[in-house]
């Protein structure tokens, strides 16, 4: 990671009429924007850095960037946003290790599609799939967006110039994640955005929490609530693994408030204490209770299954999960199939342990259980969980906010499991706590939006 260095003059001006707070729309529209900006990035050069060695030891701190990188053109249908905060994903993780693939595979495929998309095809990768910040331009078609809205983005990029899009929008076979699998993210001071990715920042937030929810909350959302994901309904018995987790946290919060009965895995007294305080019940600390579903390296423990199964029927007085929250995947993709009852489902996706699952599939079959895929969310999805988040039945799960420059910090502690919740980057933003427009709506949710700061 680089040092700090000074900030464009231009760069200057713009977050000086966001820290106003009563500049114009039309001053947005003529501020200039700096012809570079500063941005966590990886490179092309350097994607073999850490050949030999196991996942785990592949350190984020060495292979992010804080550079200063050239401006995009704005295209069509796009908008530039000038980044107060963002947030720490997995994939953001995934990026700074090169695993599973290098994603300057990604974006050279996509620099194939048109010439506005070669911009993403470059040595370098801005990363980051969340934002919260202020529109400062929008191209030719975008109608919904003008310069000084204020501003979070979901992290759907499509192109939907196919038919199969025009349904569910995660069906477009030009889908990308933002951030991942294209350029100019959102850790940075300024990003390139699909119009189609905004929504309105909730105003009783600050920037570093309005950014934290995007990509998780929209995820748990498809995964557990939507008609696309398992279609939970009240009574439902959801079995959520890492649930006080960057997901599984959003996914706790959903399943209590659609009326259905959590079990919080977790793996530790304090990530349990954390999910009684969002009203959960039912808890399993599953390092406590010792479970290995794993005999060795190549051998699962179906014993373990059992006992684990037998576990969450002492909890729920005799009944076995109706949905199964996956994300961790390799190592208990066996056991999510086991307990779950006969017709329940096992909704996956991540796979953070591992992307190769192994299950009996007697217990599947037999029992007539379904495995259902769940990506990320369409924008009808996304906006749905964001509305949710700014009527405040849902809230930021942010545990801690990180500079800009400590960014490879920040991933290698969501890399370590060293967090809680979700993990903040003060982008432009020059400290925490700011960006709240309704104090009064604030005041009111206030504990439930510090429930998971600084533990």
């Amino acid at each position: 990671m680089q040092h700090e260095t000074a900030m464009p003059f231009e760069t200057v001006q713009i977050l000086a009429a966001i820290q106003a707070g009563d500049t114009p729309a039309a001053d947005f529209a003529h501020l200039k924007l700096p012809s570079s900006y500063r941005a966590v990035t990886v490179h092309a050069d350097e994607a073999e850095m850490f050949a030999g060695l196991a996942g785990r030891d592949k350190d984020p701190r060495r292979s992010l960037h804080v550079e200063d990188v050239a401006t995009p053109e704005l295209g069509p249908g796009e908008a530039i946003v000038a980044v107060m905060a963002s947030a720490i994903n997995y994939n953001s993780v995934w990026t700074s290790i090169f695993e599973p693939v290098s994603t300057f595979g990604f974006l050279k495929r996509y620099g194939k599609v048109s010439e506005l998309t070669r911009r993403h095809d470059l040595p370098y990768h801005v990363i980051g799939s969340d934002l919260a910040g202020v529109v400062l331009r929008t191209g030719p078609g975008v109608n919904k967006w003008k310069p000084g809205d204020e501003v979070v983005a979901h992290c759907l990029s499509v192109e939907l110039e196919d038919a199969e899009g025009h349904d569910d929008t995660m069906l477009d076979p030009q889908q990308r994640i933002w951030g991942f699998e294209t350029n100019f993210g959102g850790l940075a001071h300024l990003a390139l955005v699909k119009a189609n990715q905004l929504m309105p920042k909730p105003a009783h937030l600050t920037w570093e929490e309005a950014a934290s929810p995007g990509l998780v909350n929209s995820t748990a959302y498809r995964q557990l609530v939507s008609k696309n994901g398992a279609a939970m309904k009240q009574g439902d018995v959801v079995l959520i693994w890492g649930a006080s987790g960057g997901l599984g946290s959003y996914a706790t919060q959903m399943a209590l408030n659609g009326g259905a009965i959590p079990i919080c895995v977790v793996s530790s007294p304090d990530k349990a204490e954390i999910c009684r305080a969002m009203g959960a019940e039912l808890i399993i600390d599953r390092a406590a209770e010792g479970y290995r579903f794993w005999k060795t390296e190549d051998e699962q423990d179906p014993r373990e299954w059992q006992r684990f199964g037998a576990r969450i029927r002492e909890l729920t007085g005799g009944e076995d999960p109706d949905i199964v929250f996956e994300h961790p995947g390799r190592e208990t993709f066996g056991a999510s199939v086991y307990v779950a009852k006969r017709g329940g489902r096992i909704v996956t996706c991540a796979s953070t342990s591992g992307f190769m699952h192994s299950y009996d599939n007697r217990y599947l079959w037999m029992n007539l259980k379904r495995i259902i895929g769940s990506h990320f969310a369409n924008y009808r999805e996304a906006w749905e969980a964001n509305r949710l988040i700014d009527k405040g039945m849902i809230h930021p799960t942010l545990s801690r906010s990180y500079r800009l420059e400590e960014t490879g910090q920040a991933a290698h502690d969501v890399h370590r499991n060293l967090h809680q919740g979700k993990v903040g980057v003060l982008c432009l933003a020059p400290e925490e706590g700011l960006g709240v427009r309704d104090a009064a709506k604030r005041e009111r949710l206030l504990p439930a939006i510090n429930r998971f700061r600084n533990v």
